[in-house]
């Protein structure tokens, strides 16, 4: 495949919350393959390593676990001293571990939300000043076909990943005066190395092809490829929007 490259992105200071396995790590990827400043925060050490030495040093990390807010905060000024005041944020982490909805409890559910939705407005409100300074920026939300599919097994997690889409669409108002855009990737079915370990068996797969209106699986590198664009000066009247990268599944 032949992909774009966008002039704008070259020296651009970028953030990636879960970068370093799976959709996050070919969005670092493809940041740093644009020449672009990028940095990263994941809770797994080697798995970070690893990628920073893949790229040669063309990216920086920090180890936290996103549900610990203040934690989360040091990580980003240690980044931000040196990759530079944020320009685009990516909030990319989640956990999609299925559950029972008769057996969640309060904690669970409250550990959900943490996993997978709060850690998103806290990384925005740390970059915003960065960004109005800036005089613009673009954020980045990665929402989930799961609650479009109308998907069961995990409640807690679609009821989190349902709401990234009002977190978008309102600190889309709330920001667009300093220009700073706010948009949600939907991924479909994207074959990550955990999807392929844990779900994704042969009639499940075969089963969601058959929902797709395209017969090709989904690999991590097409959302990476949305969300460039995104970034992008490209996109520059874009914000407030969902952007659908799953195959006509929806």
């Amino acid at each position: 495949m032949s992909f774009a490259i966008y002039p704008s992105l070259e020296g651009r200071s970028v953030l990636v919350t879960g970068g370093a396995s799976g959709i996050g790590a070919e969005i670092v990827k493809a940041f740093a393959a644009q020449g672009a400043r990028v940095g990263f925060l994941d809770f797994n050490q080697d798995a970070s390593a690893a990628l920073v030495d893949e790229l040669q040093g063309d990216a920086q990390f920090e180890i936290c676990d996103l549900r610990d807010i203040d934690a989360m905060r040091a990580a980003i000024a240690s980044l931000r001293g040196r990759i530079g005041p944020v320009q685009v944020l990516v909030n990319n982490a989640a956990r999609d571990d299925r559950h029972d909805w008769r057996e969640v409890t309060p904690e669970y559910w409250d550990e959900r939300y943490a996993t997978n939705l709060r850690h998103m407005f806290f990384a925005i409100q740390s970059v915003a000043p960065d960004m109005i300074e800036a005089g613009g920026g673009s954020i980045i939300n990665m929402g989930s076909n799961s609650w479009w599919e109308a998907g069961g097994g995990f409640p807690a997690y679609t009821s989190a990943k349902a709401a990234v889409h009002g977190l978008t669409r309102t600190m889309a108002r709330d920001l667009g005066g300093h220009r700073i855009r706010v948009n949600t990737v939907v991924p479909g079915w994207v074959m990550t190395e955990r999807q392929k370990k844990l779900w994704a068996k042969p009639e499940a797969l075969e089963k969601h092809c058959d929902r797709q209106c395209l017969p090709d699986l989904i690999e991590p590198v097409y959302l990476a490829r949305m969300v460039l664009f995104l970034a992008s000066d490209d996109a520059a009247m874009c914000t407030a929007n969902n952007y659908m990268v799953e195959a006509g599944s929806i």
